[in-house]
């Protein structure tokens, strides 16, 4: 049986230690996003025993059924949607995440910005960019991410307020939180969303200020 408080003190003991021996110790310290995807509802019941708030779904429809209830009698819960985003599913979102993390392209930024209004629960946006370039992952060309932070957050309007990537499995990891740093400093953007359960320690030392963990914290999850 996973010890889900044990290795959510461990993580935090860790970011802390990280955190301070970085460049960025003057920051912030990075925030432990749990990533729920796919979890048994045990799980997700003992992290937020032990006092997680923080939580980042990969699809709607799953968030919708896992946390619907539980927002009921844990108001203080931070959602976070980490995965794709259709435009058809944009209400819905608006409706249930305080954050949303993977704006990738202009058509899904239009739907947004027409649909967001001073009662949506989504307050925060980050650009999802695919530093590695992959075909088969979402996210804005590095080359185009300047122009199209400017077009979200000038003509758009949309309270942009930082970057995600998901480094490719085959390289290393650094260079790609390298340049999502880089990016987000000269676009005036705080939040850097990077680091999972196998390089979160990286991202932190590249100024990560939030970090996407899911099984080291709580275990395999479930296959389809």
């Amino acid at each position: 049986m996973e010890n889900i408080q044990k290795n959510r003190e461990l993580i935090l003991s860790k970011i802390k230690v990280i955190h301070k021996e970085s460049f960025f110790s003057k920051y912030q310290l990075p925030k432990l996003v749990a990533v729920s995807k796919k979890q048994e509802d045990y799980k997700i019941d003992k992290a937020l025993a032990c006092g997680q708030k923080i939580f980042g779904e990969n699809r709607v429809q799953e968030a919708i059924n896992r946390w619907q209830k539980r927002l009921e009698s844990n108001i203080d819960l931070e959602l976070r949607l980490i995965g794709p985003l259709q435009t058809n599913k944009v209400k819905q979102s608006l409706d249930l995440f305080n954050v949303i993390e993977t704006i990738d392209r202009e058509r899904l930024a239009i739907e947004i910005a027409k649909n967001l209004h001073e009662k949506t629960k989504t307050k925060s946006f980050y650009i999802q960019v695919n530093t590695g370039n992959e075909p088969q992952k979402s996210g804005i060309d590095p080359l185009q991410a300047d122009t199209f932070i400017k077009y979200c957050i000038k003509d758009l309007n949309l309270p942009i307020v930082g970057l995600m990537c998901i480094p490719p499995v085959s390289e290393e990891p650094s260079m790609h939180f390298l340049l999502l740093q880089k990016i987000a400093n000269r676009n005036n953007l705080p939040e850097l969303s990077m680091g999972m359960s196998t390089d979160y320690e990286d991202a932190i030392k590249f100024g990560a200020t939030s970090v996407r963990i899911g099984s080291l914290l709580f275990g395999e999850r479930l296959v389809n």
